[in-house]
């Protein structure tokens, strides 16, 4: 039973950070491309404010993602040389 539940718990992070991130890195540049809606004056393209929001939150994601991978790479590091210790 160990086992299923180390198989589930490796699939869910692989599939999170294997297809995930790169989807969520994706959905994030769509946000930021602009729309179809035209300016009052006709001239050009605008986002919707709820679009730029939701592309700058999936870069957030990605960039703690990247951060949080990088501690988690250094925590051995970070606790012997400098005794920072990270749970």
């Amino acid at each position: 039973m160990d086992t299923v539940d180390s198989l589930w718990q490796v699939v869910l992070i692989g599939l999170l950070f294997g297809a995930g991130l790169p989807a969520v890195f994706a959905l994030g540049i769509r946000f930021l491309l602009p729309g179809a809606t035209t300016t009052a004056d006709g001239n050009g393209v605008t986002r919707t404010p709820a679009a730029l929001f939701a592309g700058l939150a999936c870069f957030a994601v990605i960039l703690v993602a990247i951060v949080a991978g990088i501690l988690f790479i250094m925590k051995d590091f970070l606790a012997h040389d400098f005794g920072i210790h990270i749970s």
